[in-house]
């Protein structure tokens, strides 16, 4: 029986090294070859992370036979024509969120993988990381109550837009698509279902694309969520999952750190501004720590090596990332993106 899936990776850019790096740590999980546009990109990929064979061309890493499966960090426009070409080469797909530009694309993506009998998922690193899980157990079992509303932010300030893909309309950049994908994610985990509603406003960049975004969904049961997502603002980045008997506070939801992990719980009733005249005294926080020593990329990757090796659920299923794309293209419509 395969012990360790083998990897190649479909592009050379910064998502390319960070999952390099933390499959090199993976335990079930190494790190085979690498495919570019050019054979000195892959070259210099190759000898930076440590990879054993370099391809100068995405069809020569497809058609590698070492190869079992294949990280598509290739930009969201490309995501479509080249997981499809992966999975019609007998290669598994963990392709990069989004999954696809289109809820369409989408689809086709999933049922070509059905009829190639190939596992095909949706990269959305945080959802491996004990964290995340430990946030899930906490609210299955009841923390918070049930769920009634789901805060989250995903924003980072950058000034380098000439030659940014996040910039390119033709690549399908823009907040939504970089960074708000992420809050979408998250929602739908714990809302358990898909929305009922959604709205959203955006700045648009000259370039096309939104630089920044915020949007409010509302889901069965009553629960409500609001996210804002942008490339051109600082936020806190934080997560919030508020419920009927108190809430939970995740200050570093999207890439927790390896060691230092924790989330907050606050029980109970949250307390009024004056009580008789005094101040109210607020309940004392719980800070929960997630102990681990694992590479988030590494978790990510033995996750997708248990869905191929050994047959277990993907921990993003296919559910969830048609819902995704179902968000995306209706928000992107209501902002004018097209």
């Amino acid at each position: 029986m395969q012990s360790k899936l083998r990897w190649g990776i479909l592009g050379t850019g910064n998502i390319a090294r960070q999952f390099a790096a933390g499959v090199c740590t993976a335990q079930r999980s190494t790190l085979q070859a690498v495919g570019s546009r050019t054979p000195e990109s892959a070259s210099a990929f190759a000898q930076a992370q440590g990879v054993t064979t370099a391809h100068g061309s995405y069809q020569a890493l497809l058609a590698d036979r070492s190869v079992d499966a294949i990280y598509n960090a290739l930009p969201n426009s490309m995501h479509h024509e080249w997981t499809i070409a992966a999975l019609r080469a007998g290669k598994h797909v963990l392709c990069e969120k989004p999954l696809a530009t289109s809820i369409a694309d989408a689809q086709e993506m999933f049922a070509v993988a059905q009829r190639e009998g190939r596992k095909l998922t949706e990269a959305f690193m945080y959802r491996s990381h004990p964290q995340t899980l430990a946030v899930q157990q906490a609210v299955a079992d009841g923390a918070i109550g049930q769920i009634r509303l789901i805060r989250t932010s995903f924003c980072y300030k950058t000034t380098r837009i000439a030659d940014n893909i996040r910039f390119s309309a033709d690549l399908a950049g823009g907040a939504l698509m970089d960074v708000g994908c992420y809050c979408l994610s998250f929602s739908r985990l714990f809302a358990v279902a898909d929305p009922t509603g959604l709205t959203a406003a955006a700045c648009l960049h000259a370039s096309g694309v939104d630089e920044m975004t915020v949007g409010t969904l509302s889901y069965p049961d009553g629960i409500l969520a609001s996210f804002a997502c942008g490339m051109t603002a600082a936020a806190d980045n934080t997560a919030y999952l508020c419920g009927t008997e108190g809430f939970i506070e995740i200050p570093v939801p999207w890439k927790p750190p390896v060691g230092k992990a924790s989330y907050t719980l606050r029980q109970g009733i949250p307390p009024r501004m004056q009580l008789d005249g005094k101040p109210a005294v607020a309940p004392p926080p719980v800070v929960v720590s997630v102990p681990t020593d694992r590479d988030l990329y590494a978790c990510e990757a033995d996750d997708f090596a248990a869905a191929v090796l050994d047959g277990l659920s993907p921990r993003v299923t296919q559910e969830e990332t048609l819902s995704v794309a179902r968000q995306l293209d209706e928000l992107r419509r209501q902002i004018s993106i097209r």
